[in-house]
């Protein structure tokens, strides 16, 4: 056991993870150098394209260090969004030390002090290490003052590298072994281990990624899981290296797979914990919580004959990706579809761009919402977070609406605007802090709902692309809440329906208003496009009419013809109106989503 090193690359997004990860496993020759790609750790499309790591994963590096001694490094990689904060907590819950990667030309911003924070939690031993030092913007000395004044960790300790150009890899590797404390546990003791992931193979079932605390497993043993009283039997046990390799046993230490005939992701969750059905340990890991969502929104087909489709491939995703929740939903407007629920902003596009190109699905998402408490008159309590199922105002004793903290980190030069954004959003200024001599971290309290709209688009404009922003949930507070409905040629439509507060209603319904003004094609009588709260109009516009010059025919004459003849298109028009059908083009539902930056 003491040749055996966990450890997990924490970082800001784009500082390099996945790139000196790549290093790693091309120093230790795990991967053929034909065999080899960039981000082979990110098995998704989208993880490739957009750079980021959404599922996390496991790979065992067999090293021989300069004392001659071959070590079994065990790298977990995590996601490094803050959508996906509690996969990485159960990550760094799976080792005895973290790499905490800085970006050397931009240095430590937010979710490096949160994954930061989340590590010493956990009691990690903490490998500072400095990317990027090949970069013309790259300084170095900027930044070891803030690991030392921000992250009160030892600069001196820091290791120099550049994973793009392979430099400092060597030292990372020795740096791992030398100073990350081997895992402790007793391999003779009742087994016990922890899940810190899993995925779905369409052959062998869930393949469950977990740490060994202590004791034994190998296959043919009953194990139980202890959130869920699961019962299952043991086929393969194995440790992972790009491929995985089967193992006679797995003990106290390691890090590695198991297989046993599991049907769904859904049971294997994340965080839970794993013992012998004859001999149970006698507590679980602390920590385990169930993924909860966040952000909810409805997905259609476009093709009402679509719908098929979409529940196969939601079904399909379900099986990879365990905190997707979804139910059946309808609506008037848009037909069938499936109202879902997600952990964040991010978690919703990935689901979105997953289902368009694996299944080749045409969808339609509505306006994304948060989850709402309401006391009714009676003293109930009714959770909602679709606009359709909100009860008469009149029943409402008062409404809740989850808040957040948020810690933005930026450089000074922007508090100004950075401040307006959040007050502009309802947020109240908690806390600042001066970092180092011009940067700033910035705390404020802030509705969920606010955020989820466009607010990092937006802190990204204001702030030039150097804010950095990580947020956790806190509580419900109490909120005046409106439902604002759209309303086409007079008719309700349920599908463009939003729950805002009563201060942002007007805006919101006067830019749905002016979206879908530009979007319907003028008919031949006059369409209004109304906002209403409840029975009171708040904005208006219209789609004028096309309109044939019935006059054309008079050639001078008597005024009164004229006007006969308009007083007669005039009634026909509202004749025309009264049984006419306005249809709705796609495109006028996704430019309502739309946010004016898009």
């Amino acid at each position: 056991m003491k040749n055996i090193r966990n450890f997990s690359i924490v970082a800001h997004i784009d500082h390099g993870k996945s790139t000196l990860s790549d290093r790693l496993i091309q120093m230790t020759h795990v991967v053929m150098d034909r065999d080899f790609k960039d981000q082979i750790l990110d098995t998704m499309d989208i993880e490739r394209e957009r750079g980021i790591t959404i599922k996390s994963q496991s790979i065992c590096l067999p090293y021989t260090a300069k004392n001659k001694q071959t070590y079994s490094l065990n790298l977990i990689d995590t996601p490094g969004h803050v959508d996906f904060t509690y996969e990485v907590s159960r990550a760094l819950a799976s080792c005895e030390g973290a790499l905490l990667l800085i970006d050397a030309s931009q240095g430590v911003e937010a979710q490096t002090l949160a994954n930061l924070y989340l590590a010493l939690e956990h009691d990690l031993e903490i490998i500072p290490i400095i990317n990027k030092i090949d970069l013309p913007s790259a300084d170095i000395d900027r930044v070891k003052k803030q690991i030392k004044e921000d992250l009160g960790l030892d600069p001196e300790t820091a290791i120099l590298t550049s994973a793009k150009e392979g430099i400092g890899i060597e030292e990372v590797l020795e740096g791992i072994v030398t100073y990350l404390p081997p895992p402790t546990g007793d391999p003779d003791a009742p087994f016990k281990a922890l899940i810190f992931d899993s995925h779905y193979d369409p052959f062998r079932g869930t393949i469950v990624y977990f740490r060994v605390f202590q004791g034994k497993i190998k296959p043919k043993d009953l194990i139980v899981f202890m959130s869920n009283k699961a019962v299952y039997k043991v086929e393969e046990v194995g440790i992972f290296q790009i491929h995985r390799i089967p193992q006679k046993e797995l003990s106290a230490g390691q890090v590695g797979y198991m297989i046993a005939g599991i049907k769904t992701v859904s049971d294997t969750r994340c965080g839970d914990t794993i013992t012998l059905k004859d001999r149970p340990c006698e507590t679980s890991m602390p920590g385990f919580k169930e993924a909860k969502p966040v952000v909810f929104s409805s997905i259609y087909p476009v093709a009402s004959d679509g719908y098929e489709e979409l529940a196969i491939g939601l079904e399909k995703l379900k099986l990879n990706d365990a905190s997707l929740i979804y139910e059946k939903d309808t609506s008037v407007a848009l037909g069938f579809g499936f109202r879902c629920g997600f952990l964040g902003l991010l978690h919703l596009e990935v689901v979105q761009e997953r289902l368009e190109r694996e299944y080749d699905l045409s969808l339609i998402l509505t306006a994304p919402s948060v989850r709402y408490e309401m006391v009714m008159n009676d003293g109930s309590t009714l959770t909602i977070d679709n606009p359709a199922l909100y009860p008469d105002p009149t029943k409402i004793e008062y409404t809740k609406e989850p808040f957040i903290r948020a810690s933005i980190i930026i450089p000074d030069r922007y508090m100004g605007s950075v401040m307006k954004l959040c007050l502009d959003r309802r947020g109240i200024n908690k806390n600042y802090q001066y970092l180092s001599n011009n940067r700033l971290e910035m705390i404020f309290e802030l509705p969920l709902a606010e955020v989820v709209y466009d607010f990092y688009d937006k802190l990204k404009s204001v702030t030039q692309g150097y804010g950095s922003f990580d947020y956790e949930l806190i509580d419900f507070r109490k909120t005046d809440l409106v439902k604002v409905d759209i309303l086409i040629n007079g008719d309700r439509v349920d599908a463009l329906s939003q729950l805002v507060h009563r201060d942002r209603a007007v805006e919101r319904a006067k830019r749905a208003c002016e979206k879908l003004r530009d979007e319907i094609p003028r008919q031949m009588f006059k369409i209004a496009i109304q906002g209403a709260i409840g029975g009171n109009i708040i904005s208006r516009k219209t789609v004028s009419p096309f309109r044939k010059d019935v006059t054309a025919k008079c050639y001078g004459g008597d005024i009164t013809r004229k006007r006969k003849l308009l007083e007669k298109q005039k009634k026909g028009k509202k004749r025309m109106k009264m049984v006419g059908q306005v249809m709705i083009p796609q495109s006028a539902f996704l430019s309502v989503l739309k946010t004016d930056s898009d």
